[in-house]
C-alpha cells in the first residue's frame, strides 16, 4: 500500500514548544539552519527516488526562495505550512486568513505548481477552531494534512476519522482530510506518525504500527522536519521535559527514516489520495 511522506518546512526556533524562549521578534537574528538541512532531507528522498508533500513556512519562503525552487525542482509538491507558524486555536478567523493569504502569495509567486495544500503549525485544529476549513476553501486549498486524532498538550483531541475522508463544509463543497497515523493499542491511540514519535519509540514499534494501518487497509501519513535531522543544531535553554522532547534520539532520526523508507513504500500526498478510496464525510452538520 501506498503511504504519505510530509515534511514540515520550518527553522530550528520555530518549535512551538521553544515559543515562550524565544520570541518572534528575534528570529530574523537567529542563525538560519534550513537549507543545508532540507538539502539533506532531498538527498535522502533522492535515494530511495521517493516524492514527498513539503509543507513550507512562508517566513521561510520569503527568506529562502531558494528553498522552495530546490524543492520544486526536484519534483516535490508544496504545500504551505501557514505564514508565521501561529497557533490556529489562539487565532481568530481574520487574523488566520490574513496569515494564510500572505503565505500562499508568497508560494505561488515563487512556485509554479500549483500550491493547494496545507498544514497548520503543531496540528493546531481543534473543535474551537473548525471554521479554518471554510477560510482553506475560500483560498484554493484542496488537501488539509493537519488532524492528529490523539490527545497532546499542544493539539489533537478531535475524534476526526483516522482514514482520509472528506471535509463538510456546511453546503459550500468539501475538501479532504488526510490525518496523521495513529494506532490504536489497548484502547488507546498512539501516534506513530513521525516527528517526536519517530525518535522515541523503537524502530520495530513503528514498522509494527504502519504494517497494522496498512493491514486496515488505510495509508499511514508520515512527517518530520528537516531540523530533526540537524543534531548540531543550537540548543534552547529551556525545561528539561521541552528538552527531552525536541533533541532526544535526534541523532538516529535519518536512520529510522532510512530504514522506513526502504520497507513500505511512500509518495506525495496526492499520489496517496488517488490511490485511496475516501468514502467518509465529517463532521456531520
Amino acid at each position: 500500500m501506498l503511504n504519505a511522506i510530509t515534511i514540515d518546512v520550518e527553522e530550528w526556533f520555530h518549535v512551538s514548544r521553544f515559543r515562550k524562549h524565544i520570541k518572534r521578534e528575534e528570529w530574523p537574528n537567529m542563525e538560519s539552519r534550513v537549507l543545508p538541512s532540507v538539502a539533506r532531507v532531498l538527498t535522502l528522498l533522492q535515494d530511495f527516488d521517493i516524492r514527498a508533500t513539503f509543507f513550507i513556512l512562508g517566513w521561510i519562503a520569503e527568506r529562502h526562495p531558494e528553498v522552495v525552487r530546490l524543492i520544486e525542482e526536484r519534483g516535490h509538491d508544496i504545500g504551505t505550512h501557514g505564514y508565521g507558524h501561529q497557533l490556529v486555536y489562539n487565532m481568530k478567523p481574520k487574523e488566520f486568513a490574513q496569515d494564510l493569504h500572505k503565505s500562499l502569495k508568497i508560494l505561488r509567486d515563487i512556485a509554479t505548481v500549483p500550491v493547494t495544500s496545507y498544514r497548520a503549525p503543531s496540528f493546531s485544529i481543534n473543535y474551537s477552531s473548525l471554521w479554518v476549513f471554510e477560510i482553506l476553501k475560500d483560498n484554493g486549498i484542496q488537501v488539509d494534512s493537519s488532524l492528529f486524532p490523539v490527545k497532546h498538550d499542544l493539539y489533537g483531541g478531535i475524534q476526526s476519522p483516522k482514514e482520509f475522508f472528506y471535509v463538510s463544509l456546511n453546503g459550500s463543497g468539501n475538501l479532504v482530510e488526510c490525518p496523521l497515523a495513529t494506532r490504536r493499542v489497548a484502547d488507546r491511540s498512539f501516534p506513530i506518525a513521525g516527528g517526536g514519535y519517530l525518535r522515541m519509540f523503537p524502530l520495530w514499534f513503528l514498522e509494527k504500527s504502519i504494517k497494522v494501518i496498512n493491514d486496515a487497509n488505510r495509508p499511514a501519513v508520515i512527517y518530520f522536519h528537516p531540523w530533526e535531522i540537524d543534531q548540531f543544531q543550537p540548543r534552547v535553554p529551556a525545561k528539561l521535559m521541552d528538552r527531552f522532547l525536541h533533541y532526544n534520539n535526534i541523532d538516529q532520526t535519518e536512520e529510522k527514516l532510512r530504514a522506513l523508507l526502504a520497507k513500505f513504500q511512500f509518495s506525495k500526498l496526492q499520489d496517496v489520495i488517488d490511490s485511496t478510496k475516501i468514502e467518509k464525510m465529517w463532521p456531520e452538520w
